[in-house]
């Protein structure tokens, strides 16, 4: 799970957070989240604990010392940095579902598109955004692919939602269709062309 650890959103967005986690519990499925305990975080870690499912947080040592880790959760990883911390997320999820957030969702959303894309892994990924957070992102990659920069396959590999039961729909679907990694063809054709790569 991607989302914001930011105090400073809506409410709207913490309750979307709470929806998801309790929707997750119901439907038998464990959480992997970035391992705080504050806002959107901290409260769809909440709901799937409250709902009976397990949580897994993973945190650079950096934020536990500022207080703000999720001690509630059942197993809480502390790395050293921001870049061991999304190694140990993606190695240990099944699926990344993403909500709207800031910069730092943003970054790990494009992180696993690109690697996605370049054959690395084969997991869905679903972006739940039912106000349009991210509708500026659609419009660019959008704009990207038309000048050529991006393959249309690219494009098509990040699944979009508006509401958490569609959004976790899709994220079942694609698992049970899910092609393992070492199956996938990568959407650049070719090593050569990582120079002028259209990822």
């Amino acid at each position: 799970m991607f989302c914001s650890s930011s105090e400073r959103i809506s409410r709207s967005h913490v309750e979307l957070a709470t929806d998801v986690g309790a929707e997750l519990a119901r439907r038998g499925h464990s959480l992997v989240s970035g391992g705080g305990r504050v806002s959107c975080m901290g409260a769809v870690a909440r709901a799937v604990r409250a709902g009976g499912g397990h949580t897994t947080g993973v945190i650079p040592e950096a934020l536990v010392d500022l207080e703000v880790a999720d001690s509630d959760a059942d197993e809480l990883v502390v790395t050293a940095d921001m870049r061991e911390r999304k190694g140990e997320m993606d190695r240990r999820c099944d699926a990344f579902l993403c909500l709207p957030g800031g910069l730092g969702t943003l970054e790990e959303l494009l992180e696993i598109w690109v690697s996605h894309t370049l054959g690395m892994h084969a997991k869905p990924i679903v972006v739940l955004d039912p106000e349009d957070v991210f509708a500026p992102l659609r419009a660019q990659v959008d704009a990207l692919v038309v000048a050529g920069f991006v393959r249309p396959p690219a494009r098509e590999a990040v699944l979009w939602a508006r509401t958490t039961e569609q959004a976790l729909d899709l994220v079942e679907s694609a698992l049970a269709a899910a092609v393992p990694a070492g199956r996938r063809q990568p959407v650049v054709p070719a090593a050569d062309d990582l120079m002028e790569s259209e990822l």
